[in-house]
């Protein structure tokens, strides 16, 4: 490693300074004279503007090398294609879901959620509140099992009637639902397309806690998806049944 690093010196640079003071040091002494030491000092500037120029063009191959490399890592970047879907576990759940409150808008579907979600305060507020009030947001549409008819009634509708905006949140459409899928669909201002928060009922996606199923995974279903065109369908078959 010394070794290395003593060969990583200029030592073209060092022996032409060297030889400068050694000349200057004779010529104090006046062992030499002025004959001596003028080419002694013109070799060095000589030599001192050659390893300048070397450093020039290195630094310039540097640049160029910088350049390719730039060059290359954005042509691979704009050929990977975004994934369609991105799962996201429990540490990034709650994240996810306020962006995607936040970048909503348009005309919303919540197909098929679990109302006991939103018996919490806090999680009314955290999970449904921001799209309530959120003023891109055009209409929220819940498409629900009939069984879950209570729980409207007795924790969620109260909590919406006291929400701004509530007038947005239309009568949910009651129907009997036998999938254990379920979904939020919306246009992203964000991305400029439909966008969806997909999940499932049961082990591992939700889990129970305290008589509740809170989702643990969650499925971001991104813009151009063709799983998006299935969940519209979906919800306008049981929408319109």
């Amino acid at each position: 490693m010394k070794v290395k690093k003593i060969l990583s010196y200029e030592w073209d640079a060092i022996a032409g300074i060297l030889a400068a003071v050694i000349g200057i040091i004779l010529h104090l002494l006046h062992i030499v004279n002025e004959d001596v030491i003028l080419p002694i000092v013109l070799a060095l500037i000589a030599l001192l503007f050659i390893n300048f120029m070397r450093h020039t063009r290195s630094n310039d191959l540097t640049h160029e090398e910088l350049e390719r490399t730039g060059h290359i890592v954005r042509s691979i970047h704009s050929t990977l294609k975004q994934s369609d879907i991105v799962l996201v576990g429990p540490r990034h759940l709650r994240s996810v879901n306020e962006k995607f409150t936040h970048d909503m808008g348009g005309d919303t579907v919540w197909f098929n959620v679990c109302l006991s979600m939103y018996k919490s305060q806090h999680l009314f507020d955290t999970l449904l509140r921001p799209a309530i009030e959120n003023s891109m947001v055009r209409s929220v549409q819940f498409v629900l099992d009939e069984s879950q008819k209570a729980l409207w009634a007795d924790f969620v509708q109260p909590k919406i009637v006291l929400c701004t905006a509530y007038a947005k949140v239309r009568e949910p459409h009651w129907c009997k639902l036998d999938k254990n899928i379920s979904f939020i669909l919306a246009d992203s201002q964000h991305s400029g397309g439909a966008e969806a928060l997909l999940s499932f009922w049961g082990e591992p996606f939700m889990a129970q806690s305290t008589g509740k199923d809170i989702p643990r995974y969650i499925f971001h279903v991104q813009k151009n998806s063709e799983l998006l065109i299935h969940l519209a369908d979906m919800e306008r078959r049981y929408l319109h049944d």
